[in-house]
């Protein structure tokens, strides 16, 4: 595929429209719902109906996965979710597994299985130091529109600080595998800026395997709240976070949405993501980083010397009120590196302002071979 790229906005007049910016956040209004009923137990909805998207480009798995970014060993589980029946995989057994870490699966019987928090899943960071959580394909997560569902913070003292440079240690180390995520709401939340709907990290490592994360949301606005879906901060000696074979939103009526990156934003994170479907994710906020965002209708970056590697993936109906329908990528001293290689993105709104057809980038280096870009 060739690059197409559109006419390129003066970029002196938007910098003076996003600013630098802060993390601080407001309340706000709900997200669209999915479209089935709120579940009241580990029954009420099954996203492996035929109509639920799958994980990954429907295009197919264009790029190789490299060592480190593809399924973690789960066939030796230290806990189980579940005793072979539905009833027993509850909020509160996944909860204390997840408090205890190291690998955990889940037996719930032979059909797919909703579980639903009430309350957030939090890592405790002087157990287990590799987490490993594996849906084997027929486990989601909700939270119920209400609450996060998952949580790791090596620099919250709440989950116990385990060494005197939190932003930059090599544990606590999260795989999320082969799982569902939907309905995460981080509303309302503010220690270390808030977002993160569906999951929020900080420190160690972080990587996701052929997940999907349907309708979940954040903030609606702030100047650099964000990820509606996942929000990360910190990864140890800059190493990136590994997003593999995942969906984000999928269809019009399952798609994340906050005041900045709708499915995955960070502030000085590096992300590769390959062969991964974004679609139907929002920026909502207004006013950029100077106001209350509405930047990276899927894909907020901000930061100095990090870089945003997409190879394989799909971006189409992914909307900004601001700028970036798609990617929203800046490197504030023009550091940083973004490379979109034989990727698809094509109609992602950015409502007001741009570099390419949906995306805004301020970056030292960019790369877009292979990808069409329109």
């Amino acid at each position: 595929m060739g690059k197409k790229t559109g006419l390129a906005l003066c970029l002196v007049v938007v910098w003076m429209m996003i600013g630098c910016g802060g993390g601080s956040s407001d309340g706000g209004d709900n997200a669209t719902p999915a479209p089935t009923a709120t579940p009241t137990d580990n029954t009420a909805l099954n996203p492996f109906d035929d109509d639920w998207p799958e994980a990954g480009n429907p295009d197919g798995d264009a790029c190789a996965v490299p060592m480190g970014a593809g399924l973690a060993d789960s066939s030796a589980p230290d806990t189980v979710v579940g005793d072979g029946t539905m009833e027993s995989c509850t909020a509160d057994a996944f909860r204390e597994a997840v408090a205890g870490g190291g690998v955990i699966t889940f037996d719930c019987g032979d059909d797919p299985v909703t579980i639903t928090l009430s309350q957030t899943a939090k890592v405790v960071n002087n157990a287990n130091p590799d987490i490993v959580i594996d849906g084997g394909n027929k486990v989601t997560l909700s939270g119920d529109g209400a609450v996060r569902i998952l949580y790791m913070n090596a620099c919250d003292p709440a989950q116990v600080w385990t060494t005197p440079h939190c932003d930059n240690q090599d544990h606590p180390r999260l795989t999320v595998q082969n799982l569902t995520f939907i309905e995460g709401n981080s509303t309302g939340e503010t220690f270390d800026g808030g977002g993160g709907g569906a999951i929020f990290v900080r420190g160690g490592r972080f990587k996701i395997y052929n997940c999907r994360f349907f309708s979940n949301q954040c903030d609606p606005l702030g100047s650099d709240v964000g990820g509606a879906a996942v929000r990360v901060l910190s990864q140890y000696n800059t190493l990136p976070v590994y997003v593999v074979h995942s969906t984000f939103g999928g269809a019009a009526d399952l798609g994340n949405e906050g005041a900045n990156g709708g499915a995955l934003s960070s502030i000085g994170v590096s992300f590769t993501v390959l062969n991964s479907l974004f679609t139907h994710n929002r920026a909502i906020g207004t006013g950029a980083n100077d106001g209350n965002g509405g930047n990276g209708g899927a894909i907020y970056n901000d930061g100095n010397t990090y870089t945003l590697n997409v190879c394989g993936s799909r971006f189409t109906d992914n909307t900004a009120n601001e700028g970036g329908g798609a990617i929203f990528y800046v490197s504030n001293d023009e550091s940083g590196t973004l490379i979109v290689n034989d990727s698809y993105l094509v109609g992602n709104p950015s409502l007001e302002f741009e570099t390419y057809p949906g995306m805004f980038v301020i970056a030292g280096h960019e790369d877009y071979t292979g990808s069409t870009i329109e």
